[in-house]
């Protein structure tokens, strides 16, 4: 991959105390003038970002002021979402618009879905290797 940089997968160990890995990347979010570090599950399955209450919080979203309802599905179909836009930086990349679908779920990662984190970056997965590989989207013409 043209520039890509490679990541590691990331050791959980779930409530039963087996320990999996998963493709965790540090990502840099930020929201009008507040900025955090953060970790996001690289997720092919999920058809759009999802952002946990508490990090909208911290970045200094309010909740009431996000009137565009979003529809989840699957796992998360009974949750109440609202957008959110922020931007989004990867390492040394430029950084990014991401949309997001903000909920007041608890406990659930930081979600990097289809929409629009995987239409912004190129991503190909090791899984053999426990790893993966990102870089920008390539322009084509």
């Amino acid at each position: 991959m043209l520039n890509g940089e490679k990541y590691s997968f990331v050791p959980k160990v779930d409530r039963s105390g087996e320990i999996s890995y998963a493709p965790y990347l540090p990502i840099r979010l930020s929201y009008r003038e507040r900025s955090i570090d953060v970790m996001g599950l690289l997720d092919t399955g999920a058809s759009m970002n999802v952002l946990p209450y508490e990090i909208g919080l911290q970045l200094g979203a309010v909740w009431d002021q996000q009137t565009f309802i979003i529809s989840l599905s699957g796992n998360l179909a009974d949750i109440e979402a609202r957008a959110l836009l922020l931007s989004g930086t990867v390492s040394s990349f430029s950084p990014v618009n991401l949309a997001f679908a903000w909920t007041r779920q608890k406990n659930i990662p930081l979600i990097l879905g289809r929409l629009n984190f995987l239409a912004e970056f190129d991503v190909c997965f090791y899984v053999s290797e426990l790893g993966f590989e990102i870089a920008p989207k390539q322009s084509h013409s």
